[in-house]
């Protein structure tokens, strides 16, 4: 990280334990470079064991990592951001719109077989990631399930999920894939119009289905996301948001403009 991105990343860091006063040790390495070497092993797609010498011993970020995963704080931390990217362009911390797919990836051997699949659709052995991102394109929560489970399935704890984190939630995009009763589920259980735009559509309506894409597209800017090369689907879903926390730093750490 520049030291303008540091400065930025400090601000939403979660706050250790030993810190408030509830017990614990000091960690022996500084956030800032335990985050530097995560960020590196996300953008270059490194094993755990061959980050550089440069970093904290591998183990360590390892531990590191496996802590801000199990406990949730990576999320907290990427949340954190969102809000504050969000009030930066000018939006209301707390999204009213989201739209929902899922992306097919490969996965690597280390992928068992609980947690892989094929989907027929794609022609793809590995898994799959369903999403619910913000109009800026932003993860509003993410599931990595079997390539095999189909869209319909994973949206309705995942919209779920998001209609219980988000409750300003009121509309939420959606391809073709999600028809059926899980509209009615939706808007009678969750009070979310879920929205389908269909190819036959008019043009009007395709805009919101291009802000998924784009996170997509972004997530394959990320090499260790390219493949899923992670044991737990845990690990998977920590790993996007720990991308997405290194477009937005970049983002809030960008000089902006002087108004006239």
């Amino acid at each position: 990280m520049s030291d303008a991105e540091w400065a930025v990343a400090r601000l939403f860091l979660p706050v250790p334990g030993w810190m408030r006063g509830r017990g614990g040790q000091p960690e022996a390495y500084c956030h800032r470079v335990i985050l530097d070497a995560i960020r590196y092993l996300v953008d270059n797609g490194t094993k755990w064991r061959a980050i550089p010498i440069d970093f904290p011993p591998w183990d360590r970020v390892y531990a590191f990592f496996r802590r801000w995963r199990d406990h949730g704080m990576v999320r907290e931390f990427h949340d954190r951001l969102r809000r504050r990217v969000r009030e930066q362009a000018g939006r209301d911390p707390e999204p009213s719109t989201g739209v929902i797919d899922s992306q097919s990836v490969k996965a690597d051997a280390v992928v068992g077989a609980d947690s892989r699949g094929f989907d027929g659709g794609k022609l793809i052995n590995g898994r799959k990631r369903h999403v619910v991102v913000d109009t800026l394109g932003l993860p509003l929560a993410v599931m990595v399930t079997a390539a095999d489970i189909g869209d319909h399935a994973a949206a309705q704890p995942l919209l779920a999920q998001v209609a219980a984190a988000h409750h300003l939630l009121a509309l939420v995009w959606a391809d073709g894939g999600y028809t059926g009763s899980l509209v009615d589920y939706s808007l009678v259980v969750l009070a979310v119009v879920l929205a389908i735009v269909k190819r036959s559509d008019d043009m009007s309506g395709l805009p919101k289905r291009w802000i998924v894409e784009r996170f997509f597209a972004h997530l394959m800017r990320s090499r260790r996301l390219v493949r899923d090369f992670e044991r737990s689907t845990s690990s998977a879903e920590a790993m996007v948001y720990w991308s997405m926390t290194m477009l937005m730093t970049r983002r809030l750490a960008r000089p902006r403009p002087l108004r006239a």
